[in-house]
């Protein structure tokens, strides 16, 4: 069929399996230019592998450093006339990509929050690996079932104690409208934290501990945000950054515990990027593509790829310690944090309006990055051609890899 995107909110209700592929293989291909070399973990799981963050973490161990990788994911197929998820098509292409060179990849597709599905993992590893030298965290869920009690919790988008009012924009018709979000209750504030805090990821290295899985200098990092004083009221300082807290405290027991084997844990705090995740958070899309155009300006704008291969490259595996702020968190939001930067990004929020969003802002930019997630506006790709929504996984049974 020709698929064509069709936007609904802030999501794209189709991708397109060929334009999700072109989009991770160049992905794939600026990490080749990189010159890596052969340092790096070996042996890497990531957590939520299918889009932004933890995609980019997943190319850039394969391809960068000839990693052996698997990721987790919760994706869903093609279904009658209903295309794929963009993560379902970008993880296909992984696989298939990464096999084609000969590198190990397996995929599994569920829930990550589950003890099943970290069994299944676990028994994977244990069977082709022996251990894990990376444990990479990037789930963006809704919702999380706790795998011991049951409980479904959902995150809210809300900050905390008071309503929160400033601008926004409205991308279904580019205008700029003045927005209020009431507070949380305790209660709001209590499942943000379960779904998107820290006791997941610990769980996941707290289930390869006991299985014995760790290996020698094992690393794990779990990304985060921390932002502008213009978002801190709906993010730092919201629900989503209570569980950031969270996040951020269990990677800091996490570390003291894992330090004692010779393992670390961390937080690498980057920069705002357009995701599917991130655009559904109210004000934050307007600072975003404020943000884009100050540091296209500059010449310091970065994708989720570029982000990764200097958080490898410059932070993880630069040789010696990782870097880290007064509270032992990775920062690669440095660029973005600039004053310079900064300040002129507050100057065109304060000046922005219906009347000059498009000189104040990069809305261009903003929508090709969007439509790009789901595979649409990639160059090399043709949109009017008929294309095979039902794109299935490899054959893991079936591919010879190098040891």
């Amino acid at each position: 069929m020709i698929v064509q995107p069709k936007i609904r909110g802030y999501i794209c209700t189709t991708a397109h399996p060929a334009g999700c592929a072109r989009n991770v293989q160049d992905q794939i291909d600026y990490v080749k230019q990189q010159g890596l070399g052969p340092g790096g973990a070996k042996r890497v799981l990531v957590i939520g592998s299918s889009t932004g963050y933890g995609l980019a973490s997943r190319i850039v161990a394969a391809f960068g450093y000839q990693a052996k990788t698997i990721g987790v994911f919760y994706e869903k197929p093609a279904e009658g006339k209903r295309t794929a998820t963009a993560g379902w098509y970008n993880a296909v292409a992984f696989d298939r990509a990464a096999i084609a060179e000969g590198l190990y990849a397996k995929s599994f597709n569920g829930d990550a929050f589950s003890d099943e599905m970290k069994e299944r993992v676990l028994e994977t590893i244990r069977e082709d690996w022996g251990g894990v030298d990376l444990l990479a965290y990037s789930l963006a869920s809704p919702r999380r079932q706790h795998p011991r009690t049951g409980q479904l919790s959902k995150s809210t988008l809300k900050p905390k104690g008071t309503p929160y009012t400033n601008k926004s924009i409205d991308f279904s018709t580019d205008k700029i409208i003045s927005l209020t979000l009431p507070p949380a209750t305790d209660e709001e504030v209590r499942q943000t934290v379960d779904v998107m805090g820290g006791e997941d990821w610990d769980m996941w290295v707290g289930a390869l501990e006991r299985a014995r899985l760790l290996g020698e200098d094992f690393l794990t990092l779990a990304y985060s945000y921390v932002g502008p004083d213009v978002t801190m009221p709906v993010y730092r300082n919201g629900t989503i950054g209570a569980a950031k807290d969270h996040l951020e405290e269990t990677a800091r027991q996490m570390d003291r515990r894992l330090r004692v084997r010779g393992g670390r844990a961390f937080v690498s705090v980057n920069k705002a990027l357009i995701t599917q995740s991130s655009s559904a958070i109210p004000f934050i899309p307007l600072y975003f593509t404020i943000l884009m155009k100050v540091m296209k300006q500059k010449g310091l704008h970065e994708d989720c790829i570029h982000q990764i291969v200097r958080l490898f490259k410059e932070r993880l595996y630069a040789g010696g310690g990782v870097p880290v702020d007064e509270e032992g968190r990775i920062r690669v939001d440095d660029w973005e944090m600039r004053p310079d930067v900064q300040s002129e990004v507050k100057a065109f929020w304060e000046e922005v309006s219906d009347t000059n969003v498009e000189r104040c802002s990069d809305l261009i930019g903003y929508h090709k990055d969007f439509l790009k997630l789901f595979g649409f506006g990639l160059e090399g790709v043709d949109y009017e051609a008929d294309v095979e929504i039902d794109v299935p996984f490899p054959d893991y049974n079936s591919v010879p890899v190098r040891p």
